[in-house]
């Protein structure tokens, strides 16, 4: 029996970062054909179950990411008050404001992803002084909660009668 270790091969990363940039992305366009179609003159108001209004779920989409790629760049987040602020920022009065925001949004994230050094996906961090865990976890927390909130949205969209953008078309 050989009890040597053999050498480890190099492991290729499953996905690239420019990979996961343009699956979040094809997430981010997919969820504005979601606010697309949405009635405005149900955006800002329409509830089920106690569940925030579509316009406040967007509002959150809208609060995390550009200010957490800026702590995934620098290891520098906003913390306390200051991530309260940035989460309690009301909507604009309408939703063609909302998508300006969105479109502002997106690319800020396309400015900021390069910026992201390699090394620091792996890197732990408490994002938002509340969050521990791998930059590339706190990035695909990004992208679940806004899938999550997209779904809620779905549901509006389908209590209203209206069909919801397919899942599965992100291009």
């Amino acid at each position: 029996m050989n009890n040597v270790a053999e050498p480890q091969a190099k492991v290729n990363p499953v996905i690239t970062a420019e990979q996961l940039l343009e699956h979040w992305q094809g997430h981010r366009r997919l969820t504005r054909r979601a606010i697309e179609v949405y009635p405005e003159d149900k955006f800002f108001t329409y509830s089920i179950g106690g569940m925030r209004p579509f316009a406040d779920l967007i509002m959150e989409m809208l609060a995390m990411p550009e200010e957490g790629l800026k702590g995934a760049i620098t290891g520098d987040w906003l913390k306390g008050e200051d991530v309260n602020k940035l989460f309690a920022r009301k909507a604009p009065a309408t939703k063609a404001d909302i998508l300006r925001l969105w479109d502002e949004t997106t690319e800020k994230i396309n400015e900021l992803w390069p910026k992201i050094p390699a090394h620091r996906f792996q890197e732990n961090d408490m994002a938002f002084g509340m969050y521990e865990g791998q930059i590339y976890w706190t990035i695909l927390y990004f992208i679940d909660n806004e899938i999550h909130h997209r779904g809620q949205g779905y549901v509006y969209l389908r209590s209203l009668g209206i069909e919801p953008p397919a899942f599965w078309e992100r291009n």
